[in-house]
């Protein structure tokens, strides 16, 4: 923690709603920051829950007042998110800023004494994370990683496929993410000044100031390193956290990424095809992000539903686990069981006439868990049961996409340290564990 986080103006906050917990038979007050439409999203699950929005912040005054509008009641607009934490009645956040804010607002907010709903990726790299987790720590706080997946009744069902041998050994997983936005992607725009009503320089925040540009900002602001990781930490970062439910594990051993800017032409700076390989004890995990084709596993069967699919072909996102039985594909709304032939695979030949299988071909749908999740925070603020997921949980599982990322960007074979959280002798890789925080904005 530096210097930053132990000014007087952050101290202060720590006594403020230190001992405020809420009952089982109260209602959760939750003050909401980052008020675009993940975080109205997720916030209307909360308040079907039963919780109340006392306050909402966001530093573009237009995303305020729509969320203090649909909140109603008491409910209070700040454009400085640390006002919103000086209210004593409050007792939880829901972070939704873009990633680059989540560690300041989340370590602020517990040190306010504040529990904390954190968007996904937990931060915008691995210090970061881990301050989150520290925090969490020290201040007792419950904060609860927006990986819906957890709340998923399907994915505890895929692990306790996988887990119980039905699967036989399985030594290979793959996740991919694909969609098709050749040739201009996020388009261009020429910077410009800054709208009424945006506090540029807060937005900012710990990123450098740079001019406005509208690709910066709100639904695009991704595509950029100084506010993100691309696609892996966005998408990537709820299916590394299933693969590590999935098959028990929490950290891998080396990281290798390649990839590059090959067809989409636009403001952008990530890459339009990235391929990452993970090495963990027992097994091979592939991320695939692919910004240039839409197919993905491009495997369907007749009746199914799968997540984001497009037109009658494309897969364009899941994960599949690939055991000596049969494989399992899974994504946000439902998983298969692929069976292998009982005889006949080796050595190559035709397949038998009446052919047998190793285990049953199974297919299910559902629906998106966000719901769930969502009220799972509103029930543990109240005291009615844990967290589906814990911050450690959640940091561990983002730190997978920020390696990625470092591989891609140093050109190496990452060996990684999980109990240290450094690299083996790759003091390069090293230095993009952190950032400089810009000032005054480094609160962690």
């Amino acid at each position: 923690m530096n210097d930053g986080m132990r000014r007087r103006d952050a101290i202060a906050l720590t006594a403020l709603s230190a001992s405020r917990v809420a009952g089982a038979n109260e209602r959760a007050v939750i003050g909401l920051i980052g008020c675009g439409g993940r975080g109205r999203y997720v916030a209307r699950f909360m308040k079907d829950a039963g919780a109340e929005f006392a306050a909402v912040a966001d530093v573009y005054d237009k995303n305020a007042s729509a969320a203090k509008d649909w909140a109603g009641g008491r409910c209070e607009a700040h454009s400085d998110f640390r006002r919103l934490l000086e209210k004593k009645d409050i007792d939880a956040v829901l972070v939704a800023t873009p990633d680059h804010w989540h560690a300041g607002a989340a370590v602020l907010a517990c040190a306010a004494g504040k529990h904390v709903y954190v968007e996904k990726p937990l931060a915008h790299n691995i210090h970061e994370g881990r301050a989150i987790v520290e925090a969490a720590r020290r201040y007792q706080r419950i904060v609860q990683p927006g990986m819906q997946h957890r709340s998923s009744p399907h994915f505890a069902e895929c692990a306790e496929i996988v887990r119980s041998g039905q699967l036989g050994k399985v030594p290979y997983v793959r996740i991919w993410n694909c969609v098709n936005m050749v040739p201009r992607g996020i388009g261009k725009e020429p910077d410009g000044p800054v709208p009424e009503g945006l506090n540029w320089d807060m937005y900012c925040g710990p990123a450098p100031l740079v001019p406005y540009n509208r690709k910066r900002f709100l639904s695009t602001y991704r595509w950029f390193w100084d506010y993100s990781g691309g696609y892996i930490t966005d998408f990537g970062t709820h299916r590394f956290d299933t693969v590590h439910q999935i098959m028990g594990v929490e950290r891998p051993l080396t990281a290798v990424a390649t990839g590059g800017r090959f067809a989409v032409d636009d403001a952008g700076q990530m890459p339009d095809v990235l391929s990452v390989t993970y090495e963990y004890p027992g097994f091979v995990l592939t991320y695939e992000g692919i910004n240039m084709n839409g197919f993905g596993a491009g495997i369907r069967s007749a009746g199914m539903r799968y997540y984001n699919m497009r037109g009658p072909y494309d897969r364009p996102n899941g994960m599949a686990f690939y055991g000596t039985n049969g494989t399992l594909m899974a994504d946000r709304v439902g998983y298969e069981i692929f069976p292998e032939l009982a005889a006949g695979s080796w050595p190559p030949g035709p397949a038998p006439s009446e052919p047998t299988f190793r285990i049953e071909r199974k297919q299910m749908n559902t629906t998106d868990a966000t719901s769930l999740h969502a009220r799972a925070f509103v029930e543990a603020v109240r005291g009615m049961r844990k967290p589906p997921a814990d911050i450690e949980t959640g940091h561990r599982a983002t730190t997978i996409p920020h390696l990625g990322n470092i591989s891609f960007k140093t050109g190496l074979k990452l060996k990684w340290n999980a109990e240290k959280e450094n690299f083996e002798n790759q003091p390069e890789a090293s230095k993009l564990l952190s950032r400089q925080a810009r000032k005054p904005w480094d609160f962690v």
